[in-house]
């Protein structure tokens, strides 16, 4: 019986991986195929080829996200963890039918968190609060400061070329960031789907603590990711690159470089899973706010932000709902 449970748990945790890729692919191809950089086509294949490199180039963040919550031993443990999933899940499908670039990763903590705390479970809240809450905070701010600075200096060292020339030679240097930030994106995201799954192979007692990661569970991560990011998104692929504002190359790279080098930066140096979401919109609107404030649709930013603020709770809640729905029938 336990063992069909864990059989189950990594099924829904490739399906989150898959729906991760598909809600999060317009995050690194958005920009490139708004500003007419790369053909959507193209863009998806670049970034479900560097979805599943970057799924490769780490373990720190998986581990961040198994230490989140201690389900406890057995099947309820991984009944816990399996709900934490489904709530996961239910709240990126809804978001994703009303077009909101809201966070997977936020959504995936907050569903664990919920379903430990609607099952008495314990949740480490150090590890939530200093690698979870602040980087969820501080992330977008940086990556807006960020990406205003970096288009503040491009506009000042090319203000002499012009304009067409300037951005025939930024579309082709946003080949480069997009396949930067499809990178960051495999680095952070399909971990935290390793982590789940080393996380459920912990509480059934297949791996210790102290072990890595099986290669099994890292190539499995890294193919469900990069086939939902050959799926598309292409709802949230309106809002991100056309809604917000009207991205120029120039303002394009400059998001993509800043968001890819955020995602690096938390990945190795903070092992946290920051939303790769949070990070590009956040760039996005920092680049497009150089041309002038009014410039950024603030209306269409302020549903984001909703939906940003909504994630950790209302997928807290699911998985909550879900854990209900479990007890009717576990013995």
């Amino acid at each position: 019986m336990e063992f069909a449970i864990i059989i189950a748990v990594v099924v829904v945790a490739l399906v989150f991986d898959y729906t991760n890729g598909f809600h999060d692919a317009a995050n690194a191809i958005a920009t490139s195929v708004s500003t007419g950089a790369l053909t959507p086509r193209v863009a998806l294949a670049l970034a479900a080829v560097m979805n599943f490199v970057g799924a490769f180039l780490g373990q720190k963040v998986a581990h961040t996200v198994s230490d989140t919550i201690d389900p406890g031993e057995g099947s309820h443990g991984l009944v816990i963890v399996m709900c934490g999933l489904l709530g996961a899940i239910i709240w990126n499908l809804i978001t994703w039918y009303y077009g909101l670039p809201s966070s997977s990763s936020h959504a995936l903590i907050g569903g664990l968190v919920g379903a430990a705390v609607f099952a008495g479970a314990s949740a480490d809240w150090g590890v939530v609060l200093e690698k979870v809450v602040i980087p969820m905070l501080v992330s977008p701010l940086v990556a807006f400061s960020l990406g205003f600075l970096l288009m503040i200096a491009i506009m000042w060292m090319f203000r002499g070329v012009h304009p067409g020339r300037a951005n025939r030679g930024f579309k082709i240097a946003q080949t480069v960031s997009a396949a930067a930030m499809a990178l960051g994106h495999g680095l952070q995201d399909a971990q935290k789907t390793m982590g789940v799954i080393f996380l459920a192979l912990l509480t059934g007692g297949y791996v210790a603590e102290s072990d890595g990661l099986p290669l099994w569970v890292i190539f499995a991560a890294a193919a469900a990711i990069s086939l939902g990011t050959w799926s598309g998104g292409w709802r949230i692929m309106r809002t991100l690159g056309r809604r917000i504002i009207a991205l120029d190359p120039p303002r394009g790279f400059a998001a993509e470089s800043i968001a890819a080098s955020v995602l690096y930066t938390t990945a190795y140096a903070f092992e946290a899973p920051i939303s790769t979401t949070h990070t590009i919109t956040s760039a996005v609107m920092g680049v497009g706010a150089t041309k002038r404030l009014s410039a950024v649709r603030w209306g269409v930013a302020g549903n984001i932000l909703t939906a940003w603020v909504l994630t950790f709770p209302m997928a807290a809640l699911a998985a909550g709902i879900c854990y209900g729905i479990a007890r009717l029938f576990l013995p």
